[in-house]
């Protein structure tokens, strides 16, 4: 399938009983949540600022007032993060919502750019309840659903057997003997020069351009995600700091984060925080992640200011979760391509 004509009955068919999945999935998500208390919300797609992750490319578009003002550029969100936590400043306490978010530039048989994550926060929660959290959400899933794997091409994952849990650090010497810690002996000033010469003994390519991240997302990539998640899931948790996103340090070990991704057969599931809540801090790093936006691409993101004002009037401690919904049925089906998952196709809206 091209993405061309996808409601022809005859192409339509070949997706039923993915979209059938689909359904039971949706239905699990929502009455797994509800068992927990948490209050289901709907932030909007549009926003000041889209998400400030250097890679990802955002859509734009014209906000036209109709009292004759000028325009204003908006985006669409490549996550709800700054909104939901916004709502955990006005004093909500558990939330989630499925939402409709964009990333332009990515498709493949595992992305699309328009697609739905599963997003959630508990105020006061910890990283070990994101990871329970999300071990019993993909748990009910399954149960939903009656697979008794996930399934990716050749590929099997038990979710009711015992999720591995596995540092990004033990990942990293496991698979590459790699000390990967040692070579960021300054967590924000990361020697690249060090994890180069690590690839380089391994056999992944750089290029002199490389940064530390880069390199290391090469490693990572190339040569850990493809073993994890063949079995069972696997939880892989405490990334350097310096890749911290919107994570708090660890107070246990301040060369690490408290964030974790989950996967299964290989494929990524969801990217969990234990939340920064230091808006000074949080400044600093949307700043320097659009200083390496503007190097790499040419061009920066406003910062959501009524966000950082937010953070900074008291986000509560908490923890929360972003997971690629389709991509969890795309496994639960046993599909091979995220587009089978989908209603139609974006290819079919205007494509």
């Amino acid at each position: 399938m091209t993405g061309k004509e996808s409601w022809r009955p005859d192409i339509f068919a070949r997706r039923r009983a993915a979209l059938e999945v689909r359904s039971r999935v949706m239905r699990a998500v929502r009455a797994f949540f509800e068992a927990e208390g948490f209050t289901e919300v709907d932030t909007p797609c549009l926003q000041v600022s889209p998400g400030l992750e250097p890679h990802l490319k955002a859509f734009a578009t014209r906000l036209e007032d109709p009292w004759g003002g000028p325009p204003q550029t908006l985006y669409l969100h490549t996550s709800p993060e700054f909104a939901m936590k916004k709502l955990l400043v006005a004093g909500m306490t558990r939330i989630f919502q499925t939402a409709k978010v964009f990333r332009n530039g990515e498709r493949s048989a595992t992305h699309s750019p328009e697609f739905t994550m599963l997003e959630w926060y508990r105020a006061g929660g910890s990283l070990d309840d994101m990871m329970d959290d999300t071990q019993s959400l993909v748990r009910a899933c399954a149960r939903s659903a009656g697979a008794s794997h996930l399934v990716s091409g050749t590929r099997r994952c038990d979710p009711f057997a015992p999720w591995h849990r596995l540092s990004l650090a033990e990942a990293f010497f496991t698979h590459c003997g790699i000390d990967v810690l040692a070579t960021a002996p300054d967590p924000w000033r990361p020697d690249a020069d060090a994890l180069k010469a690590e690839a380089a003994r391994i056999g992944v390519s750089t290029s002199p351009s490389d940064r530390w991240d880069d390199v290391f997302f090469k490693i990572l990539l190339d040569r850990i995600e493809p073993h994890l998640g063949d079995g069972q899931p696997v939880i892989l948790h405490s990334y350097p700091v310096s890749l911290a996103a919107l994570a708090r340090p660890s107070p246990s070990d301040p060369r690490v984060a408290e964030r974790f991704e989950a996967y299964a057969c290989g494929l990524e599931l969801c990217n969990a925080f234990g939340e920064l809540t230091d808006a000074a801090e949080q400044r600093r790093r949307f700043t320097a992640d659009m200083d390496v936006k503007q190097a790499l691409y040419g061009e920066r993101y406003p910062l959501d200011e009524d966000f950082l004002t937010a953070l900074a009037a008291g986000m509560p401690d908490c923890a929360g979760n972003a997971l690629g919904l389709d991509r969890l049925v795309m496994l639960v089906a046993g599909t091979g391509r995220i587009a089978d998952t989908l209603w139609l196709e974006v290819a079919d809206c205007g494509g």
